[in-house]
């Protein structure tokens, strides 16, 4: 299938082939028909790529707050070669599509195959979208011009907004901004008896927008103008539906409000608010968020938990239901706001439009029509940009990669192609954006959403694993059943019965299996291990993991899909101490913090007893300051002391002291990654994995308690 994205580097926009979704639990396939290009969104998304980085950093000055956070702790190199790598990730266009079902996902009953629905949040500009069940809404009959459908965000924008200001009917209420956006606004406003009265720069009122009347907001007079058609009063409330640098509408709104009135903003303005008008009049300002409860909820929008309608009423998917049902009554009409309906495969003369509009082109409404188009099906496609055949070596590692998320992208791909001993042979994942993602810097040789090719195919030697933890154990052994080796991101997997599994069928396959505990590859722990003489004389180890705050509702807190920050990272740790020591680790303990503030299973202190006589703890907590370094260990022995800050610097401490220092971080991912080449070309014994099945047991078992 075809997919557009934006080049975040450049600001340039492109096509890219990319394979068909599956559908997962609690998702449709959709065949889309019409997808609408958001003016202003879309407009700035691609203004803001096609800036230089001054500029960018000037417009987001929190992420330069962040970078430089970054720099104090990881280095200065590590940190610009990380922001320099997400600059290259290309980002998929369009929030809002009409399109007909093809395929559902298992605890699907809102729709079916066949169905013409509205699609949001997910639904991008792609041939096919796989979209959340929460984020379709089926298209009545009644609605005769389906491409109305395909405003659906827009409408719940608007009513979001309409139910944040609490308007009432027969209300008089202020629409700021008459682009696209504030007529949808406006037009539902009519259509619930209310007085509308719009404002914009310019005059962009239209029959079709009942308006009571239009004033000009740049006129010094409009406030006066508007309370002429309150009785004096002032508006009842105000939303903001404009676009722009300015705080115009902010004065604007504070100004034309009555007594006690509620402005809302759904447009993107600044917002710079004057008490006094606020104070005078007991003003209320509130922001809407999207297209209502639910939105950036992962178990609302991903995993189907819907909210009872007993306790909220106007969902995100119940607001779209209900825009579609003022269309099927025909209580709106937006088929005069479509100005210009392209080709999907023109699709760039759409964006030149919208960010240089060169022929001068009164555009409101701009949809994209997918053609008829055969090869939108492909679960597998074939990348012209891969390497030709006279480039692959023969001892390369024939890569097969399961997942494309951040780490994969941002990390592994860049240190396996630096390494050069690996093939980028063939991509799966569930989804077309993180395969394009991948693809615009990596090229495979193909990509698919079907995994079971990469295990189907006898050139590939290796399985790279990086999904979500819950399915590591899965496709750790169906690569080992099928004969490959594997290297799965930690942890290795969630249960002690996937272990017992993975266990004897790594004692039984022919191919060899690693898990990504990178650290104990870095050269700052190599050094460290090279210089203690824990064959002879143990150690104390410490190490202090400041993790970090996560909400609670990110996939990795969830026990179910991550396991758990313990399992999840903290078992990096428990490796790097067990490589320093390098004798069996006999007991492991995991006491929790009991801290209200912090509910989730992410402060605790695991203790670790070793054959060799030695003790370690790791602190693992999610209450520090991101300006303090993440890692530090400290290991004490025969009269010394090593302190390894944050893979930047290590400190020995003996008769003297001596400091190294890097510019750049180095966790040992390159090494890593050279040390798995050594092994599956037969230079050297896979020497790693045996502790790596006794921390996963000790671990999971302590958990358990």
């Amino acid at each position: 299938m075809k997919q557009l994205f934006l080049s975040v580097s450049d600001g340039s926009v492109k096509v890219v082939d990319t394979p068909a979704p599956a559908a997962k639990d609690h998702t449709v396939v959709i065949e889309t028909l019409y997808s609408v290009v958001s003016a202003g969104t879309e407009r700035s998304l691609a203004s803001f790529g096609g800036k230089n980085l001054i500029q960018k950093a000037m417009e987001r000055p929190d992420q330069v707050k962040k970078v430089t956070e970054k720099m104090s702790t990881d280095g200065i190199l590590t940190t610009i070669e990380g922001a320099f790598g997400r600059l290259k990730d290309p980002m998929p266009l369009g929030y809002t599509a009409v399109g007909k079902v093809v395929e559902t996902g298992r605890g699907v009953t809102e729709a079916a195959v066949g169905d013409i629905v509205a699609a949001v949040g997910q639904a991008y500009h792609s041939e096919v979208n796989r979209v959340g069940k929460n984020l379709i809404s089926r298209v009545p009959e009644e609605v005769k011009d389906v491409r109305q459908a395909a405003f659906s965000a827009l409408g719940g924008i608007a009513l979001e907004g309409i139910h944040q200001a609490e308007v009432v009917p027969g209300e008089t209420v202020a629409v700021i901004g008459l682009g696209l956006l504030g007529h949808i606004t406006a037009r539902i406003l009519y259509a619930y008896g209310c007085d509308v009265i719009g404002f914009d720069v310019s005059d962009k009122a239209l029959p079709g927008t009942k308006l009571k009347a239009f004033i000009n907001s740049a006129d010094d007079k409009a406030a006066e103008t508007a309370k002429a058609f309150t009785k004096g009063r002032g508006v009842d409330k105000v939303i903001i539906t404009a676009a722009t640098d300015s705080n115009g509408p902010i004065d604007l709104a504070e100004e034309i409000a009555r007594d006690r009135g509620i402005i809302c903003m759904i447009g993107v303005t600044r917002m710079e608010l004057d008490r006094r008008p606020f104070y005078q009049k007991e003003l209320t300002f509130k922001i809407a968020r999207s297209y209502g409860p639910g939105r950036y909820d992962s178990s609302y929008e991903e995993d189907g938990v819907d909210y009872p309608i007993g306790y909220v009423r106007f969902t995100e998917g119940r607001n779209v239901e209900e825009f579609l049902r003022l269309l099927a009554g025909g209580r709106i009409e937006l088929s005069d706001l479509i100005t210009h309906v392209i080709p999907f495969s023109n699709a760039s003369d759409a964006y030149k439009m919208i960010t240089e509009n060169p022929d001068n082109e009164n555009y409101i409404g701009v949809l994209l029509e997918y053609e008829e188009n055969r090869g939108k099906w492909s679960r597998l496609v074939r990348n012209t940009a891969a390497a030709p055949k006279s480039k692959i070596r023969d001892k390369q590692i024939h890569l097969g990669l399961i997942g494309a998320g951040n780490f994969a992208r941002v990390t592994m791909l860049p240190a396996m192609r630096a390494n050069g001993g690996y093939h980028f042979r063939g991509l799966a994942t569930t989804g077309g954006i993180g395969a394009a993602q991948a693809n615009e810097v990596f090229h495979f040789d193909y990509t698919t959403s079907d995994y079971r090719k990469l295990l189907e195919d006898e050139r590939i030697n290796l399985i790279a694993v990086s999904t979500q933890h819950n399915s590591h154990g899965k496709f750790v052994t169906e690569a080992l059943e099928a004969g490959k080796s594997v290297y799965v991101e930690k942890p290795l997997c969630l249960t002690l019965e996937e272990l017992e599994r993975i266990e004897a069928l790594y004692r039984k396959s022919e191919g060899e299996l690693f898990c990504g505990l990178n650290r104990r590859h870095a050269p700052l722990i190599r050094e460290m291990k090279r210089e203690l003489q824990t064959d002879r004389i143990p150690a104390i180890y410490s190490y202090i993991a400041n993790a970090g705050y996560i909400p609670p509702e990110h996939w990795t807190q969830d026990e179910r899909r991550g396991g758990g920050r313990i399992i999840g990272e903290a078992v990096h740790f428990i490796d790097t101490i067990q490589y320093l020591d390098g004798s069996i680790l006999k007991e492991l303990k995991v006491s929790f913090a009991a801290n209200p503030a912090y509910p989730k299973k992410d402060n605790a202190v695991i203790t670790l007893e070793f054959a060799s006589g030695a003790a370690g703890t790791i602190i693992y907590t999610s209450m520090g300051s991101k300006k303090y370094p993440k890692e530090q260990l400290r290991v004490f022995s025969s009269g010394a002391v090593y302190e390894m800050d944050n893979y930047v610097s290590l400190a020995k401490y003996g008769t003297g002291k001596h400091t190294a220092v890097k510019l750049k971080q180095d966790k040992g991912f390159e090494n890593e990654y050279r040390y798995i080449t050594d092994v599956i070309c037969g230079k050297i014994e896979n020497d790693g994995i045996r502790d790596v099945i006794t921390d996963h047991r000790l671990l999971l078992n302590a958990l358990k308690k």
